[in-house]
């Protein structure tokens, strides 16, 4: 990829996800650092207020915890992490609802788990809201709900929190804040010969190999989670960006162009992995039937599936799962994200969302699949 290329990945994105470490946001656990969260918020102003899409992904309630409670050591019980995170999650809401405000935005706390994402109907109740707060200029401030999760559950780091919510919304860029300057082909702690990588395709095995060791002692993630991170947001398309958190206004060079750190570069664009992954690796859970015109809607000018172009509705699913999508003579012709439940859509069925309301008491969306959670398979 040349040097151009790399530029217009990241000077063209529109939607960013910006995951911050905890030994940025509290300054290696002396507390939260509000110079740092201040820039980091003035950065993003100038984002969103340039037309960009910005979401923030930010560790350190933990780490703010324990220094609330006047422990110098991270624990291991995880009750001990829970409450820890409890406390800590006052004082990182606060400090970024105030300085994103002092830079003329609003700000949303959104507390994530695993089980947010693994679950189809949470996870497309999450993507709506994140969508909604994003149209309205408002900049979600992401961490994982420490305070209920156990070892099932847990991300383990918030680099793969970061990649998660990147896949969630479909971004275009993911950029990884630390306290290293980038990927290193060895420990430049270590070895003084150690080279930065400037850019590499994020798939690329050999990454993982020079991404080896832990990281701080207030975080669980080092290089090798930001790099199996950037492997996973690759999945949806996202090129990822890893840089030290405190180069002067590193969000906003970026975004210039400028090449900072390490760019790992996604190999997939974004509607085709998507697409991919709705065909190949989810189970169907049931079917709806629909007409000649509601086929040709969707083979011939890509529209979303509407309830009123539908005859039937088979199966048993819930909002969320994938469903087939048959002509009147069965064939499947497509399959994606139902938006209704089966016993919904039977009620909706042959039905215009103007009696959505009526029939069920509520409107989720107009569409029963919309196109960009549909693959069209014939």
């Amino acid at each position: 990829m040349t040097t151009d290329t790399v530029s217009i990945v990241l000077r063209d994105a529109r939607r960013i996800v910006v995951k911050v470490g905890s030994s940025l946001v509290t300054d290696e656990g002396r507390g939260l650092d509000q110079a740092a969260i201040g820039e980091w918020c003035r950065q993003l102003s100038l984002l969103v207020h340039g037309g960009r899409e910005v979401i923030m992904v930010s560790s350190g309630a933990i780490a703010e915890g324990m220094k609330r409670l006047g422990w110098t050591k991270r624990p291991h019980e995880i009750n001990e992490l829970q409450a820890a995170a409890a406390v800590g999650q006052m004082g990182l809401a606060q400090m970024y609802e105030t300085k994103l405000r002092e830079n003329g935005l609003g700000s949303a706390q959104v507390l994530l788990t695993h089980a947010d994402l693994a679950d189809r109907e949470r996870y497309l109740n999450a993507r709506s809201t994140l969508l909604t707060l994003l149209r309205l200029g408002v900049v979600p401030v992401i961490n994982e709900n420490d305070t209920v999760v156990n070892d099932e559950i847990k991300f383990g780091d918030n680099d793969t929190l970061g990649a998660l919510v990147a896949n969630l919304v479909e971004a275009d860029v993911l950029v990884i804040l630390t306290d290293q300057t980038g990927l290193y082909t060895a420990d430049p702690r270590k070895n003084p010969a150690a080279q930065l990588v400037h850019q590499a395709k994020a798939a690329d095995p050999a990454l993982e190999a020079m991404a080896g060791g832990a990281g701080s002692s207030l975080g669980r993630g080092g290089m090798i989670t930001k790099i199996l991170a950037a492997k996973r947001a690759a999945g949806s398309g996202a090129s990822t960006v890893i840089a030290w958190g405190r180069e002067p206004d590193v969000l906003v060079r970026l975004t210039q162009g400028e090449s900072i750190g390490t760019l790992l570069v996604a190999q997939t664009q974004k509607m085709q992995a998507r697409k991919q992954w709705i065909a190949d690796h989810l189970q169907l859970r049931g079917s709806v039937t629909v007409d000649a015109g509601a086929v040709a809607k969707l083979q011939e000018e890509g529209k979303s599936l509407l309830p009123i172009g539908m005859t039937a509705v088979d199966g048993d699913f819930s909002r969320g799962d994938v469903i087939a999508v048959r002509d009147a003579q069965g064939a499947e012709i497509a399959r994606g994200l139902a938006n209704y439940a089966s016993a919904e859509a039977r009620l909706i069925c042959r039905k215009p969302s103007s009696e959505f309301e009526q029939l069920l008491g509520y409107v989720a969306e107009p569409e029963m699949v919309h196109r960009d959670n549909l693959v069209l398979t014939r």
